[in-house]
């Protein structure tokens, strides 16, 4: 079965979607340094780095062969949707509202058995529902026309070590008179340290970007995480001030800058002896080793300490809450300044949709397409 792959990312949804038996045959992202990512780990795919506003149908076509795409997947940006008045037909024309319609013109193009789309669990309360009853009813009508649904789904649910919702919308093409269904949970949760603690310990300032293994996986998630790999990537620790390890040394699972502020609290910048006014909740949470993560956003750089190490989480361990396996190697810069363009290590793997998560979605979308065939196993 084949998929093409539009706002991919460094590819989480496109690697789920590969681990459930799909072939993606076109994949898409305006980012340089994702797709740099992506070409990595899916050397058999065309992929394009342009804004998707200005690819062709002529230009997909030429990768594809004219092939029609059993599924479309994609996790356009929403959050500035607005809802202009239909009579005078201004949806469409609003540019913020630009970058879900490129997703609906490929449907439109291909009219794919199936599509999947991912977005930001606020989208089913913006404009107090009206956001997400227009983007069913766009679905609806796009292409030779689908049958869809919407739910929210947990990441930890599906065996990955995070509490990440999810809005994931599914369409089922009309003809083919199937119900959209979701994947039911999986039994069991995996924590914070179930999915690290194998991992070569390292301190601030520690780490290489290639390193060796220096234990055996404890437990099955280790092992799925490590099945392909020999050797551990993008495991380096970010450089800490002491005074930031000594607030990090202060701050206790579960507690965050916030519960440290009087004695550990950031200054003012050129008056070190002052606190700062601005005080932000998520900076400086040390998470629970026993638990599943908080959700991994493309801030996670700084928002989590280590549970057991007074510093931030590496690239490899923010990877493995996203259950990216050890083998996908992430490219670009690590970390970022404000004026760099392209997104780096860090913000990639945040903005991805969990590779489990995106996986058990996959095999149950190839299930309803393909019910006389055996499942997937991971």
């Amino acid at each position: 079965m084949t998929s093409i792959d539009l706002f991919s990312g460094c590819g989480g949804m496109s690697l789920g979607f590969k681990m459930a038996g799909f072939h993606s045959i076109f994949a898409s992202d305006v980012d340089e340094n994702a797709g740099k990512t992506f070409v990595r780990n899916f050397p058999e795919t065309p992929f394009m780095v342009k804004d998707i506003c200005q690819i062709t149908k002529k230009e997909v076509d030429k990768f594809t062969g004219g092939v029609v795409p059993d599924v479309i997947i994609g996790g356009p940006p929403c959050q500035g949707f607005s809802l202009a008045n239909k009579r005078r037909n201004k949806i469409k024309d609003d540019p913020r509202n630009r970058l879900f319609y490129q997703f609906v013109k490929f449907i439109d193009w291909y009219s794919p058995r199936a599509f999947v789309m991912e977005n930001v669990k606020g989208l089913l309360s913006m404009k107090n529902g009206a956001v997400i009853n227009t983007i069913i009813e766009e679905f609806t009508h796009a292409g030779e026309g689908y049958n869809v649904r919407y739910q929210i789904l947990c990441a930890s649910d599906y065996g990955v070590p995070q509490m990440r919702e999810r809005v994931i919308i599914i369409g089922l093409r009309n003809d083919l008179r199937i119900e959209p269904s979701f994947p039911a949970p999986i039994e069991g949760v995996v924590t914070v340290d179930d999915a690290i603690s194998d991992l070569p310990i390292i301190h601030s300032s520690e780490g290489m970007e290639v390193q060796e293994y220096t234990m055996e996986p404890q437990n099955n998630y280790q092992r799925l995480m490590r099945r392909d790999s020999h050797m551990v990537y993008n495991h380096v620790a970010m450089r800490h001030t002491r005074r930031l390890i000594e607030r990090f040394e202060a701050i206790q699972p579960g507690q965050n800058l916030l519960d440290v502020w009087d004695t550990h609290g950031a200054v003012k910048r050129g008056a070190p002896n002052e606190k700062s006014q601005t005080k932000f909740s998520q900076n400086n949470q040390r998470v629970y080793g026993n638990k599943p993560a908080p959700t991994i956003a493309a801030s996670f750089q700084s928002n989590f300490i280590h549970p057991h190490l007074n510093r931030n989480f590496t690239a490899r361990e923010g990877a493995r809450l996203q259950s990216f396996p050890d083998d996908f190697v992430f490219e670009g810069m690590r970390t970022k300044m404000s004026w760099e363009k392209g997104l780096s290590q860090y913000q990639q793997i945040g903005n991805a949709v969990p590779v489990l998560l995106a996986y058990h979605i996959a095999a149950h979308i190839h299930h309803l397409l393909n019910p006389e065939d055996h499942d997937i196993q991971l």
